[in-house]
Parts: structure tokens; C-alpha cells; sequence
């Protein structure tokens, strides 16, 4: 942990340097690295002024805080800097959670491929659109009446009563034809 100290009208001392180094250790369990850390420590009339700023991979915590004494001062802004610091830590996971759950399984990819990329026998395909498809549990009856309303040609759901993902799609007939792998 590297912290830069800059002390304004203050005389910094070792015994500071370590009371607050200490401190800041229960702010740096809930951040990631790479952290810088910047300390003012300031002495304005009678007052003693701490701020720390510390940058993170996920953003900035920056605190301040006054009071006759300058270690009240560091440990007021302590405290105010681990709120911070784990409230941006419980979004930061929040968001991961809310992210994995909507890839987890829900979705799947759909890849629009150029039909000259696969018939020139190299092997190599040219992507030209890519999307992500919902899967969502639906009866057949519910199937038939979202391709109903859509411009989509299929729609792929996972069976409400057998649970295996199946395509109902729409044929040049205007019937339906359901793909489902057999169990």
C-alpha cells in the first residue's frame, strides 16, 4: 500500500503516517487494485481538516472531515471512506450478479453468417450480425401466438411441460412445424 501524505500547515510525523495507514486498512478489504491513496492533512485556525481521496478500478472514494484533534479528523474520514467504499463494493457485485444471471442460460446467440463466406471451402465464416435470442418457458399455445405477433420467422421457448428448449417455426404454407429434441 502506497499513500501519499501531503500535510498543509501540518507537520506530519511517523506516529500519523502509521495511525492512519492502519486505519485504512479496513477501507482497502473492499477495494480492488490497482488503489492510489492521497492524504491532506491540514490545519486551518483551530481546526484540524483530514481528506482522502482513493482511486480505484471502479471509481474514486474522497472524504473529509474536521475536528479539534487531527486523529479524531483521520478516523471520521475513515469512516466515511469505508462506507463509501463498501457501498461501491455491494453495487459493483450487484451488477455482476444481475449481469450473470441474464447470461446464465437464459439467452442464447444467434449469428447471422454470409451465405459466399461458407460455400468458398475455407472454412472460414463472416459473421455479419450477431444477436442474443431469450429463452423463456412457455406452453406451445403461447409459442404460437407470440409468432403470431412478431416478424420473426420462429421462436425458440423451453416447453412449460417437458422442459426441453423447442423451435415452433412459421412454413411457406403459413402452418406451423415445431422442432423438439425427443426425450
Amino acid at each position: 500500500m502506497n499513500i501519499e501524505f501531503l500535510g498543509r500547515n501540518y507537520e506530519i510525523d511517523a506516529r500519523i503516517r502509521e495511525h492512519t495507514a492502519e486505519k485504512l486498512e479496513r477501507v482497502l478489504k473492499f477495494l480492488d487494485d490497482p488503489i492510489e491513496i492521497h492524504v491532506t492533512l491540514e490545519t486551518r485556525k483551530h481546526q484540524n481538516v483530514a481528506e482522502i481521496h482513493l482511486d480505484h478500478r471502479h471509481g474514486t472514494v474522497h472524504t473529509q472531515e474536521t475536528s479539534l484533534q487531527m486523529e479524531e479528523s483521520i478516523n471520521g474520514a475513515v469512516d466515511k471512506a469505508e462506507k463509501q467504499a463498501r457501498r461501491a463494493k455491494k453495487k459493483f457485485l450487484d451488477k455482476r450478479r444481475r449481469a450473470g444471471h441474464r447470461e446464465n442460460g437464459h439467452h442464447w446467440p444467434i449469428d447471422v453468417v454470409d451465405a459466399e463466406s461458407l460455400r468458398d471451402g475455407k472454412g472460414q465464416r463472416r459473421i455479419i450480425k450477431s444477436t442474443r435470442l431469450q429463452i423463456k418457458p412457455m406452453s406451445l399455445e403461447e409459442a404460437a401466438l407470440q409468432l403470431d405477433g412478431s416478424k420473426s420467422e420462429f421462436v425458440v421457448f423451453r416447453d412449460a411441460d417437458t422442459d426441453s428448449v423447442s423451435v415452433l417455426y412459421r412454413r411457406k404454407d403459413q402452418n406451423y412445424g415445431l422442432i423438439s429434441p425427443e426425450i
